[in-house]
């Protein structure tokens, strides 16, 4: 596809409907590869194509603009952008007992990490990429903790007494943090590391900071940003900002994968995983036997 980046000196020019055609076109085969993104990492893949400038005013005016378009006129479907900050609130609910099982078969699963030494947690400074990490870390039952900043002290507490627990079972947790490269980014898992190691008592635990990493931004030329000023943080921050959603989505879903199949025993996972779909079929087959026998539930006891 042509390029459509514009210099300066026609920042302002009108786009023609041949250039928009053209960013819509890149948009949709970047969300097609990226699929679910967020918008933010959507705008991040726009800019380092050449696309369209890397600025706020393009951010909000040309991307956002057009994805609401392109959404609304079925160009490409809603599922293909992540959005988890805005979630509804209810509880599990079925049409029937027999619906209730037959979703049990469907969802059942055993607790990966009970036959595991280890214990992982995936911790997440942006609650707008908490879709995106949560394909990766539900396909293998480890916690998503998502702090949307700076953590609260309850917060704090109750992931303390987890890693206590987790030790009393004769395990060891590990858990790795993912956040913006910026002043209050840089500072935010230090301060959940010194809390949660204060409010577990003593009890051990590895903590490490995935990305972004000053090692990440020049390895993989990451785009940045200038860094905000205010705030008690930036005066000791040097140099500009980058973003977690700079991270190219297939090399951030890698980084998130190798976290947490690094503490994965395979021959206890593969047995694990063989148990659970005997007993997958186990409930199938009474599910099957419920119905033939035309049962209201009669033949359970309290």
């Amino acid at each position: 596809m042509k390029r459509v980046y514009r210099s300066r000196s026609i920042k302002r020019t009108r786009r023609t409907r041949a250039q928009i055609a053209t960013i819509k076109e890149w948009i949709e085969v970047i969300l097609f590869q990226i699929k679910p993104a967020t918008v933010r990492q959507l705008f991040y893949q726009l800019t380092s194509n050449g696309v369209i400038e890397k600025t706020e005013a393009q951010y909000k005016s040309t991307v956002i603009r057009l994805l609401s378009r392109m959404r609304r006129e079925k160009e490409i479907p809603f599922d293909w952008i992540a959005d988890n900050t805005r979630w509804m609130r209810k509880p599990s609910s079925y049409s029937s007992l027999e619906a209730m099982l037959e979703n049990t078969a469907r969802t059942y699963r055993r607790s990966v990490w009970d036959s595991q030494d280890a214990y992982v947690e995936i911790w997440l400074e942006k609650d707008a990429l908490a879709g995106v990490f949560y394909q990766v870390t539900q396909r293998w039952d480890v916690p998503l903790m998502v702090t949307r900043g700076f953590s609260s002290l309850s917060f704090l507490h109750t992931a303390a007494e987890e890693i206590k627990d987790q030790s009393a079972r004769g395990k060891e947790t590990f858990i790795y943090y993912f956040g913006d490269h910026d002043p209050s980014g840089r500072v935010n898992d230090r301060v959940i590391e010194r809390d949660l190691r204060e409010f577990a008592d003593g009890v051990d635990f590895h903590f490490e900071r995935m990305a972004v990493t000053l090692e990440q931004i020049a390895e993989w030329s990451l785009p940045s940003r200038p860094t905000k000023t205010r705030g008690t943080h930036a005066k000791t921050f040097k140099g500009d900002s980058v973003e977690l959603d700079s991270i190219p989505p297939k090399q951030l879903e890698s980084l998130i994968e190798f976290c947490i199949t690094q503490h994965i025993y395979e021959p206890a996972y593969n047995a694990l995983i063989a148990a659970e779909q005997s007993e997958r079929e186990t409930l199938v087959a009474f599910i099957s036997t419920f119905k033939g026998n035309g049962s209201d539930g009669d033949f359970l006891t309290v």
